[in-house]
């Protein structure tokens, strides 16, 4: 890797604003670095370098210009594909759009141009961002920077696989049931799921849809908080505003872990199986948050509710966007997906109300829990990362599962809370594999959230332990395609 490709985000953003590097020689080391190793990962599955170098080259004419720079002035950047880029192959791995050009851009993708990042192309997700772990019938499987025959995790896997591998330190992904925070961990870097409404979602079929957030994924605490410096803030189709924006993240970040009170939980209290390297890993890391002032104890809110709450919300969701889909073409798409729009169906009425009943009393626990501990710690994914050639794991310490979601219920349960959880690299076993934290605050603490994860990176700094991959290792994968200008 070249210097460019080891810097943070926010350490290149600040040489771009100095003249140090321009914004074009940031695009070209971020090139170099996919047709180097996307062969082993196939991480990135769309490239778009014409528009991307003249996008640099307005950039670069900007920095000389006098004018105001945007706070990601000239990041390069790919985009998950579940996310629509104006005039750019936007397929959400789906055969059903693997030829689809958008016309107009999502707001993740509007605000982060406006915040002056330089789109490349689109990273790997599995079909409609269904299930933990990368592939589709598009684009193939998308494999693990520390181990190129595992899974790197999903549904924001490509982009774990690009920001851990150096294609590029910050990009931006979706979590509904772990898809931020499973493949952080998997690959070993750091993914935050936010409050709801700190980044606006609209979905396209509910205005009110509170499951899904996006959010970003980088090497750093630090460049989690630029990217929120940046593109959080209210938007009119979600309301009401969160009471957290763009403003409260910027600024240096100050890792703070003095008095917090820390409650870690293996198993949420759910009696959840968790493979006992994941475990070994994360139990000789509590010591790190005592040394750092933090007061630790086990303890769990009481989720006894959250399977409940998760697996309607996720279905109804899953119905509500994807049904005519699996209506008129069943047999072109994943039964994963056949399986939740069905599940959305037929939800009976009294179902949705134990459900709703459910969340409220889901609420009041969390509400209580927080009475008493400021941060929640528990395993961020129950497995290591699994072979890359499975659908998903069958099978956890002997437990086996009965449904595609049943090995992701450590995440899965803290979405259904509806709290900002935060996947952070606690370590490594000692094949060399990544182990990851997920840290949960109260609602709308994401800013404190932040700090916590920052002290305990500045104590562990497993962000300067890289992957050691290169083009030929790895599965075969397909390679790199154009996009496709509309």
């Amino acid at each position: 890797m070249n210097e460019i490709q080891l810097m943070s985000a926010t350490t290149l953003v600040a040489a771009i604003r100095r003249r140090e590097v321009s914004a074009r020689e940031a695009l070209d080391a971020h090139l170099e670095r996919i047709e180097e190793v996307n062969p082993a990962v196939n991480a990135v599955v769309t490239l778009d370098p014409e528009r991307a170098r003249a996008a640099a080259a307005a950039a670069d004419q900007r920095t000389v210009s006098g004018a105001a720079l945007p706070p990601l002035h000239g990041l390069p950047m790919t985009h998950k594909d579940t996310h629509a880029v104006a005039g750019m192959r936007s397929t959400s791995g789906s055969r059903l759009l693997a030829d689809h050009v958008p016309p107009e851009d999502d707001a993740i993708i509007s605000r982060l141009r406006g915040a002056g990042v330089v789109s490349t192309g689109k990273s790997n997700v599995p079909e409609f961002g269904a299930g933990s772990h990368t592939f589709n019938e598009v684009f193939g499987t998308t494999t693990n920077p520390h181990a190129p025959e595992l899974s790197a995790g999903g549904s924001s896997g490509g982009l774990a696989a690009a920001v851990a591998s150096g294609i590029q330190p910050l990009g931006e992904g979706s979590d509904m049931g772990g898809s931020l925070r499973i493949p952080a961990s998997f690959c070993g870097v750091v993914g935050l799921r936010p409050s709801h409404g700190v980044i606006p979602a609209p979905s396209a079929s509910d205005d009110w849809a509170w499951l899904t957030r996006t959010g970003p994924m980088a090497r750093e605490v630090s460049d989690i908080a630029l990217f929120m410096s940046a593109v959080a803030g209210p938007s009119p189709r979600v309301q009401p505003p969160a009471p957290v924006t763009g403003t409260d993240f910027a600024g240096p970040l100050l890792g703070d872990l003095r008095g917090v009170r820390v409650a870690w939980s293996p198993d949420l209290g759910l009696g959840l199986p968790v493979e006992p390297e994941v475990l070994e890993v994360l139990e000789g890391r509590l010591r790190v948050f005592e040394e750092a002032g933090a007061i630790v104890e086990e303890a769990a809110p009481d989720l006894s509710g959250a399977d409940e709450v998760f697996r309607t919300t996720r279905a109804l969701d899953f119905a509500a966007a994807l049904g005519l889909a699996v209506r008129d073409l069943p047999e072109m798409i994943k039964p994963e997906v056949v399986w939740n729009v069905e599940a959305g169906w037929a939800l009976s009425a009294r179902e949705i109300i134990a459900a709703t009943a459910a969340r409220t009393r889901l609420a009041a626990a969390v509400r209580a829990f927080h009475t008493r501990h400021d941060l929640l710690v528990s395993p961020a994914a129950q497995v290591l990362p699994f072979d890359a050639r499975l659908r998903y794991p069958t099978a956890i310490n002997g437990v086996e599962s009965t449904t595609y979601l049943d090995w992701m219920r450590s995440a899965c349960a803290l979405s259904a809370t509806g709290l900002p959880v935060l996947a952070l690299p606690a370590g490594f076993t000692t094949s060399g594999l990544p182990v990851g934290f997920q840290l949960s605050a109260d609602h709308y603490r994401d800013v404190e959230l932040l700090r916590y994860a920052k002290a305990f990176e500045d104590r562990t700094r497993c962000v300067d332990r890289r992957p050691e991959i290169g083009a030929g290792t790895g599965q075969r994968v397909r390679p790199v395609t154009t996009a496709s200008a509309g």
